[in-house]
């Protein structure tokens, strides 16, 4: 693959988005948008790691990644040398020795024998779409997500020439800001030996990448909400901020879609017709935590949406909603969902109630991110009590519990906000929607939102006209 640092290199190639671009080069744009290359890349992530990596054995080798690890598989982290360039924001979260990832007992294991990757920082101009390369002896490949919104694509890279370049400009990074490292790499590159991607293994890539996404079925709430835009093309907020709503809308991306991928695994197992009665019963358990935290991220992805264009309500997709039948098919779901928190639910709403106006295709999730956030502080036993009714030119959606079954993180200075959308109570480790951004979610489906305490939650929708 030869010297990572031979030949000269201009000064723009240390920016990583550069490279995204020089590792699509030669080829048109695409044509997916943002959700269908998460899966993609997801999807390519997987294929990489059970299908070729894993298979190999043990291995010495090198990856870098941006702007979130890309590998997760712990007998691979535990093997490999790894740089993940990460969002300075991510500090504030993160103590400087802890991992990006809460770490399994397989995964600390392999941190406490050397593994894992060195942290380093994102600089403006890099961007913060999804970078993978990955050298070892018998394998080399580079991943990238490149495109504006609307064009975007998966890319993916074993020749060795691209594979050179793009050495050599993360190369010219590192001596850049980080000699050290730098240092490192080229160390570590050099005890690889000489490296040869196996002919039988590269034209494998895309049928075992398309088998594996002809088996993911999309989750709802993994459409499209609000298409990502940066916040300094449309000259709003500041950029601290800004950088921070981007950060907590990759981190749901990341989380929603290999839990999509988890939960069509559950299913296709689910459909046989010899599982034990309790193989069967904690599948289905597993398959409803899934779908309850694939609402949940899809949910704060929204509101961090909205936050930062928060001049897009979504006012323009606002129709004629039945909210009264809305609710009764959401009915058997949240009964379902808190009966694993052992809490009960009553619904009280007529059918005959007129329609209002609002966006039915968001209203689902946002009702349910309502019922879990009033309910998750209440103890076990408690009921939560629905109901619908007129109140003049609106519907009235009350949620409310007995003053007895509330849990203290609801009570006023029981939690602490994180961030502009999220809250969090330290007691508890509770985190959910602040109030701001729940009234916020609501406002852009034509509604209001008013929390006179915490055991009582009201929603008015207006009537739609004729």
């Amino acid at each position: 693959m030869g010297d990572p640092a031979a030949g000269t290199v201009p000064s723009s190639a240390g920016c990583l988005a550069a490279l995204r671009r020089e590792l699509a080069q030669g080829d048109g744009p695409g044509r997916g948008d943002e959700d269908s290359v998460r899966r993609q890349w997801w999807a390519a992530l997987a294929t990489l790691q059970d299908d070729f990596l894993l298979p190999l054995g043990p291995q010495r080798g090198v990856w870098l990644a941006a702007p979130l690890p890309a590998l997760y598989e712990p007998a691979l982290l535990q093997q490999l040398q790894g740089w993940v360039w990460t969002p300075a924001e991510l500090g504030d979260l993160l103590q400087p020795s802890a991992p990006l990832l809460p770490a399994t007992g397989v995964a600390a294991a392999a941190a406490a024998a050397g593994g894992g990757f060195e942290r380093l920082p994102l600089e403006e101009g890099d961007g913060t779409d999804p970078l993978l390369v990955l050298i070892t002896p018998r394998l080399q490949v580079a991943m990238a997500l490149v495109g504006e919104e609307r064009a975007r694509r998966l890319v993916v890279q074993f020749e060795p020439a691209a594979l050179s370049a793009a050495l050599t400009r993360l190369d010219e990074r590192l001596q850049r800001t980080d000699p050290a490292q730098a240092q490192r790499l080229r160390q570590a590159i050099q005890a690889l030996g000489p490296l040869q991607n196996d002919p039988q293994r590269v034209p494998q890539f895309w049928p075992r990448l398309a088998e594996r996404l002809a088996a993911m079925a999309p989750s709802l709430t993994l459409q499209p909400l609000v298409h990502r835009a940066s916040g300094e093309a449309r000259g709003g907020g500041s950029a601290a901020p800004s950088s921070e709503l981007a950060l907590l809308e990759a981190l749901t991306h990341e989380v929603r879609t290999p839990l999509a991928t988890i939960r069509t695994l559950i299913r296709s197992l689910l459909r046989r017709s010899d599982l034990p009665d309790l193989v069967r019963q904690r599948l289905q358990q597993i398959d409803g935590e899934c779908s309850e935290q694939i609402d949940r991220f899809g949910l704060i992805f929204l509101a961090a949406e909205l936050q930062r264009q928060p001049a897009e309500t979504g006012e323009q997709r606002l129709a004629r909603t039945d909210l009264s039948q809305l609710l009764h098919q959401l009915e058997p779901l949240w009964r379902q969902q808190l009966q694993r928190r052992s809490l009960g639910l009553e619904l009280a709403a007529a059918a005959d109630l007129p329609p209002v106006l609002s966006d039915p295709a968001r209203l689902e999730t946002v009702l349910g991110g309502l019922v879990d956030r009033f309910s998750r502080g209440l103890p076990a036993g408690a009921v939560v009590a629905l109901s619908l009714q007129p109140a003049g030119a609106r519907l009235k959606l009350r949620l409310s519990a007995s003053a007895e079954a509330l849990a203290a993180e609801d009570q006023p200075g029981g939690v602490e906000r994180v961030g502009p959308v999220l809250s969090w109570n330290p007691g508890t480790g509770s985190l959910q929607l602040s109030r701001q951004a729940t009234q916020r979610l609501f406002h852009s489906l034509g509604g209001r939102l008013a929390e006179r305490s915490g055991n009582d939650l009201t929603v008015f929708f207006p009537v739609a006209g004729a």
